[in-house]
């Protein structure tokens, strides 16, 4: 599957916005490496259309995979830089709420707050 940025995606639909989110709440991490802020997501390669939505929505944002390794077998697609910042905050702004998820709201406050984005 490539990783390659493409052409810049048209704004998200209101249920893209809604369903990237949902993903997110459910199985997605806020953290960084240090440096850098990022969001990743950590599924099973039988979720690969997932992965190719996701790609196609954020065509800037990178997907590694596929991993097999210690019985395990999953793609890895992260956020970060110019991606994050520009396209993926400001729908977690409108639409990630401590109403929505407390757990995953602090998670992501924290990752803003230790990043200073």
């Amino acid at each position: 599957m490539s990783t390659a940025p493409q052409a810049s995606a048209p704004p998200l639909s209101d249920f893209d916005a809604g369903f990237l989110v949902g993903i997110l709440v459910g199985e997605g991490h806020f953290g960084g490496d240090g440096k850098q802020p990022h969001v990743t997501l950590r599924m099973h390669t039988d979720h690969e259309t997932l992965f190719r939505w996701l790609m196609e929505r954020l065509p800037a944002s990178k997907l590694y995979g596929p991993y097999h390794h210690g019985g395990r077998h999953y793609y890895q697609w992260m956020a970060r830089g110019d991606v994050l910042r520009h396209t993926l905050l400001p729908i977690l702004e409108r639409h990630l709420t401590p109403e929505l998820d407390e757990r995953t709201y602090r998670r992501y406050r924290d990752m803003r707050e230790r990043y200073g984005v």
